[in-house]
């Protein structure tokens, strides 16, 4: 068997936690699975699994082989892909990654489009509120919030979303409606624990940072339960503007103190970098742009 392909049964056996599954959708016996495995294990000189009769996990070994291995099958694909001619149809899997609630609300759809458009391209969707490693995790592109660290990945703007103040018209008829962040002190406040549970809140005056204390009785830790929170009228919070923007719309949800907003977070598509980037990762990124830019949740 050769190196590329035991290093695709490897990585396939990594990505579906046990032999048997891979087998299946590999379409190989498990017997041949194993001795693929085996046979790497051997020329590597280094075990890559932990098997017991319940599971199989990686060992420190293989989880650091996994992102290797992953690089150079891509790296593979997108050789052939040149080799055939840089307008080749989009193909293959793609792996991307999204913040979850901006993955569910807006990325989704365009998700959806894409993959009716180009019917030879699979996806995994990885959304969650951490930065994830392309390299390391295998991820072909990403949609990121907030501002870039220096680094190889390729990124292109496509709009920005504001930190919002807001609460529930309930509330604001009971409690009153803040015109400044000092009256915020008045009020009460529903803590977002995502942001670590900021003792203070910060805003923008005549150009100028200042920050106010953010006491809170109520911290939630997910942006789903600070929105319900604020729905059910118990107080004001802070999330980004594209997670209220359906409550802001239908006026559910109101925003609150908007000239004392902070500059507004980029977002960027980031894919890495390379020579040869492939079809499905260039075609998901210029379909992603076009749906982004000018997209109601984000501003320009």
């Amino acid at each position: 068997m050769d190196r590329f392909h035991a290093i695709q049964t490897f990585v396939t056996v990594a990505e579906h936690g046990g032999f048997a599954a891979a087998a299946r959708a590999l379409g190989m016996s498990p017997p041949a699975v194993t001795r693929a495995v085996a046979g790497l294990e051997e020329r590597l000189g280094s075990r890559l699994f932990v098997r017991t009769t319940r599971s199989v996990r990686l060992t420190e070994s293989g989880a650091q082989f996994l992102a290797s291995g992953r690089r150079l099958l891509q790296d593979l694909a997108e050789a052939e892909e040149g080799a055939a001619g840089r307008h080749a149809a989009p193909r293959g899997e793609l792996r991307i990654t999204a913040p979850v609630l901006f993955g569910r609300q807006i990325v989704t759809p365009l998700l959806i489009e894409f993959m009716r458009r180009y019917p030879e391209v699979s996806c995994q969707a990885l959304f969650v509120d951490r930065v994830v490693n392309l390299m390391e995790e295998g991820i072909d592109a990403a949609i990121r919030i907030g501002e870039l660290p220096d680094s190889s990945l390729i990124a292109r703007r496509v709009g920005s979303v504001r930190h919002c103040v807001f609460a529930s018209p309930d509330y604001l008829k009971a409690e009153g409606t803040p015109k400044h962040p000092r009256d915020l002190a008045k009020h009460r406040l529903i803590q977002p624990l995502a942001t670590g549970g900021a003792a203070s809140w910060r805003f923008r005056e005549n150009g100028k940072t200042i920050s106010v204390p953010a006491r809170s009785r109520l911290s939630l830790n997910t942006n789903d339960a600070i929105i319900e929170a604020a729905l059910q009228g118990w107080g004001i919070s802070r999330l980004l503007s594209y997670q209220l923007e359906p409550y802001v719309k239908d006026r559910r949800l109101r925003f609150l103190l908007k000239k004392f907003e902070p500059p507004p977070l980029p977002v960027h598509i980031v894919h890495p970098e390379g020579k040869l980037v492939s079809a499905r990762v260039r075609a998901f990124a210029d379909h992603m742009a076009a749906g982004l830019q000018g997209h109601a949740a984000l501003t320009g």
